[in-house]
């Protein structure tokens, strides 16, 4: 298991998303209401819409191009949309968010 920094608790705003860089892949990363972490593949599996920018209600965002629900646990869109987005474990440690690979 590997651990690699992405980003300080102290730089996201809740409920609103960040894009971050991994690997050359963008991640769309969220910090929810509970101070919880969720990090997904920045792409909407419909039209490839930035979800960093989309709206968060309770632990799904909403893509800003044409409104899927995608949840930020599973990265399943809710029907009767279809598709799934890469979703990634992260831990925090001392106010800074780390995504766990393996």
């Amino acid at each position: 298991m590997t651990k690699t920094y992405i980003a300080d608790m102290a730089s996201l705003t809740p409920l609103i998303g960040r894009e971050v860089q991994f690997n050359d892949t963008a991640i769309a990363l969220f910090r929810l209401s509970d101070d919880s972490i969720k990090a997904i593949e920045n792409r909407c599996p419909h039209k490839k819409g930035p979800l960093a920018e989309g709206t968060v209600s309770g632990t799904h965002v909403f893509c800003p191009l044409h409104d899927y629900k995608i949840s930020l646990t599973t990265g399943e869109v809710a029907a009767p949309d279809e598709g799934c987005v890469q979703t990634y474990e992260t831990v925090v440690e001392n106010g800074q968010i780390f995504l766990v690979t393996e």
